[in-house]
C-alpha cells in the first residue's frame, strides 16, 4: 500500500489526538478503574481498529485491510499474554488501585515508541536483505517451541524478575520507599529522588522490549507494509491499559493461551519461511492473508472455549473434596 507523508502525519496525529481522549477522559484523575468504565473503553478501541481496518478496504481494498485486521488480531492475543507480566510487575511493586491505570498508560506509551523504532528498523532491514525472513521464521518457530515447554512446566513462574537494565537504574539512583501520588520524581532534603512510580514504568516500558522481540517478527510475517505494521500494533497497544481491568480475573483461567500463541507464531514462522524461499526463486506454495486470518481467529477460539471449559472442570474438581471433607 502506497502511503504518502501527509498520510503518516495524518495517522500519528490523529493516534495522539485519541490517546489525549483517552487520558483526559478516562485517565486524568486517579481512580479505581470499574470493569464497566474498562469494558466501555475497551469496546471503543476495538471498534476505533474496526473502523480504521474498514477505511483501509475503502482506499486500498481487501489486501491491506485483511493484512491490518490478521496484525491487529495477532499483536492483540500476543498482548494478552503480556498482561501475565503486567500482573506480576504491579503486584511486585504494590502499585495501589487508584495509581494503575496512570502506570499502565505511561508504560503503553513508552512501548509504542519502542515498538515504532523496532518497526522502523525491522523495516529497512527487510527492504535491503530478503534474507532476513529466514532468521524471523527460525525465531518465531523456536519461540512458539519454547512457549509449549513453558506452559507444560510443572512449576510456573510466578515471581516478576527484574531486568538488568532496571537494576543497574535502581542502583545508581536514589529513589523513595513510597507512592507520591503519580509523581515520578520528588525532591527531597535537596536531592531528586526518584518514585516507585518511575521504576514501575520503567519496569512495564523495558519488558516490553522483550516482547516486542517476537511481536513484530510475527507481525511483519503477515504484512510487509511498515504503515499497517505500526498501526496494528497501535490499536493494540492503546486498548492494552482497559482490558487490564476488564479481563485481569480471568487471565488464570485461559490456562490454554501459551498453546494457542504457539501454534500461531509456529504458523506465521512457517509462512515467513516460506516467503523467504519464495523470494529465493524456489517454486513453494505461499500462505495467504485469509487463510492466515482464518487460522490466528481459529485457533484463539478454541484456546479460549477449550481453557475455560479445563478451568470450569477444575474448579469443581477443586470444590469436590472440600464439600465431602466438610460433610464428613
Amino acid at each position: 500500500m502506497d502511503v504518502s507523508f501527509t498520510m503518516w502525519v495524518l495517522t500519528i496525529t490523529g493516534l495522539c489526538a485519541l490517546i489525549a481522549a483517552d487520558f483526559f477522559i478516562g485517565g486524568r484523575k486517579p481512580h479505581e478503574v470499574s470493569v464497566r468504565e474498562a469494558g466501555v473503553w475497551t469496546i471503543v478501541w476495538i471498534v476505533l481498529a474496526a473502523l480504521f481496518g474498514l477505511g483501509l478496504f475503502l482506499l486500498g481494498g481487501g489486501k491491506p485491510a485483511g493484512e491490518f485486521f490478521a496484525g491487529y488480531i495477532t499483536e492483540k492475543s500476543l498482548s494478552v499474554d503480556n498482561l501475565f507480566v503486567f500482573v506480576l510487575i504491579i503486584a511486585k511493586f504494590a502499585v495501589p488501585p487508584i495509581y494503575q491505570q496512570r502506570v499502565l498508560m505511561i508504560g503503553v506509551l513508552i512501548a509504542l515508541v519502542l515498538r515504532a523504532v523496532f518497526i522502523a528498523a525491522g523495516a529497512a532491514i527487510i527492504a535491503n536483505f530478503s534474507w532476513v525472513f529466514y532468521i524471523f521464521g527460525a525465531f518465531l518457530i523456536w519461540t512458539a517451541w519454547k512457549l509449549i515447554q513453558d506452559a507444560r512446566a510443572d512449576e510456573p513462574e510466578e515471581d516478576y524478575e527484574e531486568n538488568r537494565f532496571l537494576k543497574t537504574i535502581e542502583k545508581r539512583f536514589p529513589s523513595t520507599d513510597r507512592y507520591h501520588g503519580t509523581k515520578l520524581f520528588i525532591r527531597e532534603n535537596g536531592r531528586r529522588l526518584m518514585t516507585p512510580m518511575f521504576i514501575v514504568v520503567l519496569a512495564l516500558g523495558s519488558t516490553d522490549i522483550l516482547f516486542a522481540l517476537d511481536s513484530i517478527p510475527a507481525i511483519f510475517g503477515l504484512t510487509q507494509d511498515p504503515y499497517i505494521v505500526f498501526t496494528a500494533n497501535a490499536f493494540a497497544l492503546m486498548g492494552l491499559r482497559q482490558l487490564y481491568f476488564l479481563i485481569g480475573g480471568l487471565l488464570k483461567k485461559l490456562i490454554h493461551l501459551s498453546y494457542g500463541l504457539s501454534v500461531i507464531l509456529g504458523f506465521i514462522g512457517v509462512k515467513l519461511v516460506l516467503h523467504a524461499m519464495h523470494e529465493s526463486g524456489l517454486h513453494v506454495p505461499e500462505i495467504s492473508i485469509p487463510v492466515s486470518l482464518a487460522v490466528i481467529c481459529g485457533v484463539l477460539v478454541v484456546t479460549t472455549v477449550t481453557s475455560l471449559y479445563a478451568s470450569k472442570r477444575q474448579a469443581r474438581a477443586e470444590s469436590g473434596p472440600r464439600k465431602d471433607h466438610a460433610d464428613t
